[in-house]
């Protein structure tokens, strides 16, 4: 493709001749012309003076503040309003916060992204939720864990946080009432389930109340931050599948040594400096390592699916989750069977799992997810049209699809 600025060929024809020199009365007027043109050009615009925008910056966080302020005595006289409750869990609207971040996330029209903006307006509902008294949230410990960053993505930081052994362990605190919700995480968009969040729905009373979906960057940390230093790596095993490619080629002969959280082991590896952890950036701030290399995951689209679990049901917030947990009967096209009622009512099924049912040998339960509420005619109408096609059928939860 020719440049746009190549000229195009003159046309063939009696060419006009071109005069040797301009008279003194061109001259005089080609000179006005040109002061015309100057005269008539735009100003330059002058560069904006530090101290006023400084200034308008101060008298804009000054509003900001006190809108802030504002905020915070309508959230606290809607609580009045509730009446007295019991706990701040009592207080705690999920339904809510997701058609007030959704709206955020509508009315954007930049420069900030849409999670920024999200990540702000979570930390001032937190904020304005904690003057009751902070949340109890449970979460796979110990500090700067994956799990904890879902933690604050969903709940912001003005929560009490409970880092906890293990995911069953989350399950009982909350159960027992000592975590007001547990957050657990549920799949990897690279490994897939973790089957052991699964496995404690099977028994558990607990409901889903909402879900998170963290973008998850592996880092390679240790005390010296040398990587010829470095004799074995100590990850979770979720984290070692997400990283193989890195570390089959620059870690070959490093022995792995799998533990029960990142952090875990990024808290085992600051004892050595032949030792090092695969874990988040939040980790080695935590526990004082350098960063050796990373991001290191194989794909950079890396992502990790988390529950929030809590007591109880809640109401729809108009772009929702269900999550069944089906116990079919034994039967030719039984799977086909239970999933029909949601077909032909245009409900769409998002994901299915099966997981041994504990109820029999080879009795299996089948996860479903499925596009909208419970409490929603369509979704009503099918569950009542499942009971008779299963052997059993326990609602986990519905809650908002994750935001941003």
């Amino acid at each position: 493709m020719a440049s746009k600025d190549t000229k195009k060929p003159a046309k063939p024809g009696k060419q006009k001749p071109v005069a040797a020199s301009k008279s003194a009365t061109d001259k005089k007027a080609a000179g006005k012309s040109k002061a015309a043109k100057v005269e008539d050009a735009a100003p330059i615009a002058a560069a904006p003076d530090l101290a006023t925008l400084r200034e308008r910056i101060d008298g804009i966080d000054l509003h900001i503040q006190q809108l802030i302020g504002e905020r915070a005595q309508f959230a606290n006289q809607v609580g009045k309003a509730k009446g007295k409750l019991a706990a701040a869990v009592d207080y705690y609207r999920p339904e809510r916060e997701a058609q007030v971040l959704r709206r955020v996330v509508d009315r954007n029209d930049g420069p900030l992204h849409d999670e920024v903006l999200v990540r702000l307006f979570r930390e001032i509902m937190s904020a304005c939720l904690a003057q009751q008294e902070p949340l109890k949230i449970g979460f796979l410990g110990p500090e700067g864990t994956h799990s904890q960053q879902a933690v604050f993505k969903h709940f912001g930081h003005s929560i009490h946080g409970l880092p906890l052994a293990s995911i069953e362990e989350v399950f009982q605190e909350v159960e027992a009432g000592n975590a007001d919700f547990g957050v657990v995480p549920v799949e990897n968009s690279t490994q897939g389930t973790i089957q052991s969040t699964l496995d404690m729905f099977l028994t558990s009373k607990l409901k889903i109340s909402g879900e998170v979906e963290l973008r998850v960057h592996q880092h390679l940390l240790s005390r010296s931050g040398r990587i010829e230093d470095i004799e074995r790596v100590y990850s979770h095993p979720q984290s070692f599948a997400q990283c193989k490619a890195w570390l089959r080629e620059y870690l070959p002969k490093a022995e792995k040594i799998a533990v029960s959280s990142n952090a875990e082991a990024a808290r085992r590896a600051r004892n050595a400096d032949d030792a090092a952890a695969i874990a988040g950036a939040s980790a080695g701030n935590v526990y004082g390592l350098r960063t050796v290399a990373g991001p290191i995951e194989d794909r950079p689209d890396n992502t990790t699916r988390f529950l929030v679990i809590g007591r109880e049901l809640f109401t729809p917030s108009g772009n929702d989750r269900t999550s069944l947990l089906i116990f079919i009967k034994d039967e030719p096209g039984a799977l086909y069977n239970v999933l029909s009622p949601f077909a032909k009512r245009g409900l769409s099924m998002n994901r299915i799992e099966s997981r041994p049912g504990h109820t029999g040998r080879w009795q299996y339960a089948f996860f479903v997810d499925i596009g909208g509420h419970v409490q929603e005619p369509a979704m009503r109408e099918a569950l009542d049209e499942l009971q008779d096609l299963a052997h059993e059928v326990k609602v986990l939860g519905s809650y908002p699809v994750a935001i941003a």
